[in-house]
């Protein structure tokens, strides 16, 4: 029998029935959703402009951006997955059109940027994992956030709310870099679909309207948020079109004139004077000497797979590798999944939340000296396992808020990338504009690691691969503050107990939930079974209950290949608006 929603139901007792019933309203609203996406948006619907479908195909897929259990998408050329329909079909026209699967991650993650406002944008961030088919090499582009040279000086809890948290953006020098190393297509193609969308319009989803209207204030605090989500005086609805003119312009430059308008011209002028009288300190000289890097991925592995991950600064790969070489330790076999096993969930809870701990000391390395050989060794994990025995319940570290994208994608010639991309932040936290596009307030993960002067943010973004005989098995990355969960919870169903992708995306899981104002608390789903989250409770697990499918567990964006067949497989995971599609 296949263990699905309504399995864990059974297992979870009467509550998590409860919701499941509601986990299935939100499935339907993919059937439905044609009567949301329909009515306001047919008198002023457009036709397909170029890199964009027709307006009939854009509100189909756009009614699929709900919350609930998605389709299984399997085939054995391309792929692409990520957390907004229109941008996975920009990636999968991308491939029809002879792409690779580093140009599909790039147009999907570029479409992001105008279709999920609220969870990414050019101002923030873009790191690319990418492995080569033809030469069996794994790459990593480090496009993070650089922090100001000038000191911030004030810098507090209210930072955010003012352009003093505003960092040097990384995002499209992070793309140019991994469109020029591994892309084969030109820049106006890649951003063909977000020019259009921007230009024209969308509909507005239910999700993006949900944080239109929790962060009402903010956008309608500028001329320029007012301009663009509140254009007839009042908060666009949901379904109606949301227009950014002056961000398909800014696009339209960038795919033209690229880091020479970003960096050095117009964008940065712009950028620098917006975040200068909010009072914030970024100047065009921090813009001039950003640099994106080309760093080595860190490695390890679990039982018999090969792990590749994104190495410090961005050291959410380096740490899934250290989380799983500390679960290999465990006999999990005769524990069973997390679902199952009270002392696993008790083990995998603490010793995610140690290693995430123990990352709020790692600084960039091309500054601090980091041993990561140690820190990735098999004997340092049996060190930290022994003495994780010893201790009592861990407390959970502060974490950024959530706000964040990741795509995957794989082509039919093997090729493989896996990205995040972010706003780093709560959405348009200080409600600045340049370019018509959002000023991110990055400096959120500041909070955790403060980085020196001008140099490379740490963040827990966790591009990985997971390799058999050298070649990617399961490629992925998820958002949010239970990424480093959402990834061990998945690829150990997946590797150890023989899940598929669709199976797993849907078991329920643990991680950290969100309260209204930001924070977080390590949570389980309700229709976790009782008697597993019970059990781990007496071990001394301090958890709460949340709904099913919670938001604040991340979204698996991932592509399993069968290393037998080949055949790639995804499904869009039922907390966030995902969509996996086949070419």
């Amino acid at each position: 029998m296949k263990l699905n929603r309504r399995t864990f139901a059974k297992l979870a007792g009467g509550a998590a029935a409860a919701g499941v019933a509601g986990g299935s309203t939100h499935a339907g609203a993919a059937e439905t959703g044609a009567g949301l996406f329909g009515a306001k948006a047919v008198d002023s619907a457009v036709g397909g402009t170029h890199g964009s479908v027709d307006a009939d195909e854009r509100r189909r897929l756009v009614s699929k951006a709900v919350f609930g259990e998605k389709e299984l998408a399997q085939g054995n050329a391309g792929m692409v997955i990520c957390a907004h329909p229109l941008a996975t079909r920009a990636g999968t026209d991308i491939l029809r059109a002879g792409g690779n699967a580093a140009d599909a991650a790039l147009a999907a993650s570029v479409t992001q940027t105008v279709v999920e406002p609220h969870m990414t944008g050019i101002t923030g961030v873009l790191s690319l994992l990418y492995y080569d088919a033809s030469t069996g090499k794994s790459s990593y582009v480090n496009g993070g956030m650089n922090r100001p040279m000038a000191d911030l000086v004030g810098w507090g809890p209210n930072a955010l709310a003012s352009g003093l948290g505003a960092a040097v953006p990384g995002f499209w020098a992070g793309y140019e870099a991994s469109r020029e190393r591994f892309g084969s297509k030109p820049s106006k193609d890649l951003c063909a679909a977000a020019i259009a969308y921007a230009r024209d319009g969308f509909e507005i989803h239910p999700f993006l309207w949900g944080e239109m209207f929790m962060q009402a204030n903010m956008l309608g605090s500028t001329k320029e948020g007012r301009e663009i989500f509140f254009p007839g005086g009042a908060i666009l609805d949901p379904g109606e079109l949301l227009v950014q003119k002056r961000a398909a312009d800014t696009l339209e430059r960038l795919a033209e004139d690229g880091n020479d308008y970003f960096y050095r011209g117009g964008f940065a002028e712009e950028y620098c004077q917006v975040v200068q009288e909010a009072g914030g300190v970024t100047t065009r000289e921090d813009f001039e000497r950003y640099d994106v890097r080309f760093d080595e991925p860190a490695y390890g592995s679990y039982r018999d797979y090969q792990l590749v991950g994104s190495p410090p600064p961005d050291h959410g790969g380096t740490h899934i590798i250290e989380i799983l070489q500390m679960i290999e330790l465990l006999d999990l076999q005769k524990l069973g999944p997390v679902t199952d096993s009270p002392e696993l969930l008790w083990q995998m809870a603490r010793i995610c939340t140690q290693v995430f701990n123990e990352g709020g000391r790692h600084r960039d390395p091309k500054y601090h000296p980091m041993p990561l050989e140690t820190i990735t060794s098999k004997e340092y994990a049996q060190i930290r396992f022994d003495l994780l025995q010893m201790d009592t319940p861990l407390e959970k570290a502060p974490a950024p808020p959530p706000g964040s994208c990741h795509v995957t994608a794989v082509d039919e010639q093997g090729n493989v990338a896996t990205i995040l991309h972010s706003c780093m932040s709560l959405p348009w936290s200080n409600g600045l504009f340049a370019g018509g596009v959002t000023v991110v307030a990055s400096g959120a993960h500041y909070f955790r690691v403060m980085p020196g002067p001008g140099e490379r943010a740490t963040v827990y973004v966790a591009p990985n691969f997971i390799m058999k005989d050298d070649k990617p098995l399961l490629a992925s990355g998820s958002p949010s503050g239970s990424l480093l969960q959402n990834i061990v919870q998945n690829a150990t169903n997946m590797l150890d107990f023989g899940m598929s992708i669709d199976e797993s995306t849907l078991r329920p899981r643990f991680g950290n939930a969100y309260t209204a104002g930001g924070g977080m608390f390590q949570a389980v789903e309700s229709d976790f079974p009782t008697t597993t989250r019970e059990g781990a409770v007496e071990r001394g697990l301090v958890v709460g209950v949340v709904n099913p499918w919670n938001f604040g567990m991340g979204s698996f964006e991932a592509i399993w290949i069968d290393p037998e067949t080949g055949q790639r497989s995804a499904c869009g995971d039922p907390r966030r608006n995902a969509m996996a599609e086949a070419t």
